[in-house]
């Protein structure tokens, strides 16, 4: 009766079953996680949520706690609740009616009811066990003997004749002993699992709890991103319609100038013909007293217009750039392949420089963060791993996998090199140690006023200055993509090496006066 009344009290009153992962709510009433879990999701939307217990109302959605020790009181409870009604194991001598049995007799074969079991013999020799209807499995497969021993050798449970048989001089332990000595093994990995299963749930509700806020944030981000699309798209198909506005305009404006240069041909031919009559006439009276002569010796009108709009018209066709549009577009499709760059990194890569690699002649901050030239050589060991003729350093990470990015303040110098490499670049004398003469590294380059891009010394020239005081520098490892960018207002791409990397790459800062500072990241 009184595990009647405990099972009554450990029933979720949504599935109406014993608890499974108990959580309560404010109002102290339990449930099983995924029973509430369902009703507060269909409860989203209706402007509030509530117990479904008590009713007490919520106007955002309860965060659910754990309740432990129900959890114990429910796991306690089941473990000692043999399952009688679902084993099918009924007492062997009530045959007016089927009564569940508690117990079975191993020597007389029978299984009782609490009635029977009260009235039967409890001499050792009747071994009982919990309600069984294979009652073979518990006798020796071999003597047909009741299972009383284990022997710890053979890891089996054996008879009494089995001990002085087969397994004469084993080492024998009791039944009771050696499960006992098993469940002290079960109960740790138990405990371990529960500790597991207890750390997987945290993770679980925090990652719940993660989800409700990024949905929450997900409508704004959504609505926002959609007017940017939206801008956009609408800028791009005023781009376009006025591109090809100018396009299909250019031939109609060269039909207007040839209609303009028609109608003047044809007032010259009418003055031609004029004249023509005028001086085929023989009165010298008509001819003195003609008019419009002034006008029809009036030859230079327009002219030098004419000239200048038929040669406009003949070298440029119009004024369209379109080498200016298609520049444009082109880097416009590649800051847009640059887009997920925002979703996959969530901020910059913790560059550290590495002191062993640093020229001489380079004094490096005491975070590592920052390099400047000296005219002092600086008192380091000559090691292979030091560059030896360029003021250059690289940082003590590398990068083999994934999307990177770091970025340096470059106001403190007009004279620097910064970029990425292989560990294996030359560190020795010789311009093949210089970054971006070889074929190991990828560099943009400043002197005075002269920006390049450079690798295995081939050089592109930047036709215009970097507007901004930092330099971002990308990198898509997988992708193979070596990316710089001007970070100025909005971001400016400045070039992209695309190539296939054999090798881990290191940051490397290249100072030929002045300082280089590396900003943000944050170490792991």
């Amino acid at each position: 009766m009184a595990s009647a009344n405990l099972r009554a009290e450990l029933e979720c009153s949504v599935c109406l079953n014993i608890y499974t992962d108990p959580v309560n709510l404010r109002c102290g009433h339990n449930f099983c996680r995924v029973c509430i879990d369902r009703v507060l999701d269909t409860q989203e939307g209706s402007g509030g949520y509530s117990c479904p217990e008590c009713r007490e109302k919520f106007p955002d959605r309860p965060a659910l706690q754990r309740n432990i020790t129900l959890r114990n009181i429910v796991e306690n409870f089941l473990s000692a609740q043999p399952d009688q009604e679902e084993s099918g194991v009924f007492c062997t001598y009530c045959v007016d009616y089927p009564v569940p049995a508690v117990r079975s007799c191993l020597l007389c074969e029978v299984s009782l009811c609490d009635k029977h079991l009260r009235a039967h013999k409890k001499s050792p020799e009747h071994v009982l066990c919990d309600p069984t209807l294979s009652m073979e499995s518990r006798k020796c497969s071999i003597h047909k003997k009741i299972l009383e021993y284990y022997c710890t050798e053979d890891e089996t449970c054996v008879c009494r004749f089995c001990v002085i048989g087969g397994h004469t001089g084993h080492k024998m332990k009791s039944l009771d002993n050696a499960s006992e000595k098993k469940k002290e093994t079960l109960r740790n990995v138990l405990q371990n699992l529960l500790i597991k299963r207890e750390e997987m749930e945290e993770r679980v509700q925090s990652l719940q709890e993660h989800r409700r806020k990024v949905e929450e944030e997900a409508s704004g981000d959504t609505e926002r991103v959609t007017v940017l699309f939206r801008d956009l798209r609408r800028r791009l198909e005023d781009l376009e319609k006025r591109v090809l506005r100018e396009i299909s305009g250019r031939a109609e404006r060269i039909s207007i100038s040839i209609r303009d240069l028609e109608i003047k041909k044809e007032e010259l031919s009418r003055k031609i013909r004029h004249i023509e009559e005028l001086c085929n006439m023989t009165d010298p009276l008509t001819v003195l007293q003609e008019s419009d002569t002034g006008d029809l010796c009036d030859t230079e009108d327009g002219d030098n217009e004419d000239r200048e709009r038929h040669e406009e018209l003949l070298h440029d066709g119009g004024g369209l750039d379109v080498d200016g549009i298609s520049h444009t577009l082109h880097t416009l499709s590649d800051i847009i392949t640059e887009v997920n760059v925002s979703f996959y990194i969530q901020g910059a890569a913790d560059i550290l420089l590495d002191v062993n690699t640093a020229n001489n002649y380079l004094h490096i901050s005491d975070d590592r963060k920052t390099v400047s030239r000296s005219d002092r050589k600086q008192n380091r060991p000559e090691t292979p791993e030091r560059f030896q003729d360029y003021s250059q350093v690289l940082s003590s990470r590398s990068f083999s996998s994934g999307r990177h990015y770091w970025e340096v303040d470059v106001r403190g110098s007009d004279w620097w090199g910064v970029g990425m490499c292989y560990p294996s670049i030359e560190r020795g004398m010789g311009l093949q140690s210089a970054i971006g003469y070889n074929n190991k590294s990828w560099c943009l380059w400043r002197k005075g006023d002269q920006y390049v891009e450079r690798h295995d010394s081939k050089e592109i020239p930047f036709p215009s200055k970097i507007s901004s005081n930092r330099v971002r520098i990308y990198l898509d490892y997988e992708v193979g993509r070596i990316s710089f960018y001007d970070l100025c207002d909005p971001i400016r791409h400045l070039h992209t090496f695309t190539t296939t990397f054999t090798e881990p790459l290191h940051a490397v800062i290249g100072v030929g006066g002045g300082y280089i500072k590396i900003c943000g990241g944050n170490r792991e």
